[in-house]
């Protein structure tokens, strides 16, 4: 029997066709990758499935029988569904209201709660049902959506880059509940771009690339290169990291304690940590740990930091705004792309006024053209698939945007780029791209602090590491010595005294 049949389906929008005749088949107990590129038309396909998009042409059958699924309510009542790469969540509501909104209202708010309890425990997911959204990291968000979609207790469940800002010790949780729920007899669809993620995991692949299906093959009978070579057409770019020559300090972070602005917020104490031109220094962390106050505090999006404790080119910045901070050199890529990194509804080219001057002219006349041909420079450079600078920022599939709002911050040649979570979402081209620039920034003498959940990626990249946990930084760790294990170990917040780590390295 085959619990999802996909048959034709077929998708246009201006300028694009995300699907073009694409057939499916999924089978109950079934975890089958769907792998493709940045723009390959996988979060469209996902969404026609869960009723958030109607296709052009097609037909969907579901048990065997035709179906026409118009909504998401009536793909959750059919037993479908499905976990955004763009969450869908309420920020001003908490993590246990926005649970119960997606669930049967026969269950009380507060019985919701205490199953969201039990879950987060059972799965190791652990979210305060109490938080409201708004306070939540991207990690902390992405378990709020993962455990809403396991209390509806599907029959085929859709999962959108889940990964991405989990750490390898939830992803493992993750995948023991994955199986268990194969065991039972759900159905699950898997986008990922992480190809050791579907080489273990995943029963059966299919393969996307521009909107139609390119190849079907056992995942686990590939290699990540062959996988790589099936998605983009081609070999993967290779990245070759050369060491770099430390120069003089660029930032200076000494003494950084800030109390938290919310119930639910983190603390900081006692922060320190300098990153000098052409090194490349990295902060790892388990997701909700402090790294949105310390992002805050450099960007100056919080300006309560003590005098004297932030320092950028030994100019002191604790109180200078976020406008001060770019014209000194310091641009800024935050974790969040829609609504923080890029406004959904303005197109490109307008989305690069949000940290670029040059389309500003005398009395802060806008000149549109400058913006159109810098926003042009952009997509071309960076090869980031859109119909061109007048999209719509919301348009773009995630990691095409996450490729424009980095290129964006990369293009404007910065003294000091802090970065987070620089390739979450984007394919193994696109992330070896993305990194790629930023050892070439790093080699043209620019100061780099990259925040990442993503180990192997810190790894690839920087020269040093800090760990972030419970508000409180670690001692400076150089990656020649460093070990995956020492890292999980530091991210319990347990490191030895700076004198040991110094004495070590």
């Amino acid at each position: 029997m085959t619990r999802l049949e996909l048959i034709g389906i077929t998708k246009q929008y201006p300028g694009v066709r995300a699907n073009d005749g694409i057939d499916l088949k999924v089978s109950p107990g079934q975890i089958h990758a769907i792998l493709g590129e940045n723009g390959a038309g996988k979060s469209t396909l996902m969404k026609i499935i869960y009723g958030a998009t109607r296709p052009d042409a097609g037909q969907v059958a579901w048990n065997g029988r035709e179906v026409e699924v118009a909504s998401p309510a009536q793909a959750r009542q059919l037993g479908i569904s499905m976990v955004y790469q763009h969450f869908s969540l309420f920020d001003t509501l908490t993590a246990a209201e926005n649970i119960w909104l997606g669930l049967d209202k026969a269950q009380s708010l507060a019985e919701v709660t205490e199953r969201t309890r039990a879950v987060s425990a059972t799965y190791g997911l652990h979210v305060d049902p109490a938080r409201p959204v708004h306070t939540l990291s991207v990690g902390e968000r992405q378990r709020v959506e993962i455990i809403r979609a396991l209390l509806t207790k599907p029959q085929l469940l859709i999962l959108d880059e889940p990964t991405s800002v989990l750490t390898p010790q939830a992803v493992e949780s993750l995948f023991v509940t994955l199986r268990q729920l194969s065991s039972e007899g759900c159905a699950i669809l898997y986008i990922s771009h992480k190809l050791h993620e579907i080489r273990s995991l995943c029963h059966h692949c299919t393969v996307l690339r521009a909107g139609r299906v390119v190849g079907e093959v056992d995942p686990q009978q590939e290699t990540n290169a062959s996988l790589s070579r099936l998605m983009i057409g081609a070999d993967a770019p290779t990245l070759t990291a050369r060491e770099g020559r430390r120069g003089a300090p660029v930032l200076r972070v000494a003494g950084l304690s800030l109390p938290q602005q919310d119930p639910f917020g983190i603390t900081l104490k006692d922060i320190g940590l300098e990153v000098a031109a052409g090194e490349i220094v990295g902060v790892a962390g388990v997701s909700g740990n402090g790294q949105q106050e310390l992002l805050a505090a450099l960007s100056g999006e919080d300006a309560r930091a003590a005098t004297g404790t932030l320092r950028l080119f030994e100019q002191d910045i604790s109180h200078a705004p976020p406008g001060r901070r770019r014209i000194a050199g310091l641009h800024f890529v935050p974790e969040e792309r829609l609504g923080r990194g890029a406004v959904p509804t303005m197109s490109l080219a307008m989305n690069t006024l949000l940290t670029r001057t040059e389309a500003v002219g005398p009395g802060g006349w806008l000149r549109q053209g400058v913006a159109r041909r810098l926003a042009e420079r952009l997509i071309e450079r960076f090869r980031v698939k859109a119909p061109g600078p007048d999209a719509p920022a919301r348009t773009l599939s995630g990691g095409n945007l996450q490729k424009f709002i980095v290129g964006r911050e990369i293009d404007a040649s910065p003294r000091l780029l802090i970065v987070a979570q620089p390739t979450w979402g984007v394919d193994v081209g696109a992330a070896a791209q993305i990194r790629g620039e930023l050892l070439r920034l790093r080699n043209q003498g620019c100061a780099l602090l990259v925040f990442s959940e993503e180990l192997d990626e810190l790894f690839e990249i920087c020269d040093r590491l800090h760990v972030i946990a419970q508000g409180r930084l670690s001692p400076s760790l150089p990656i020649a010595t460093a070990t995956r294990e020492q890292v999980g170990e530091w991210m319990s917040g347990l490191w030895p005294m700076e004198e040991a780590v110094d004495a070590q390295a």
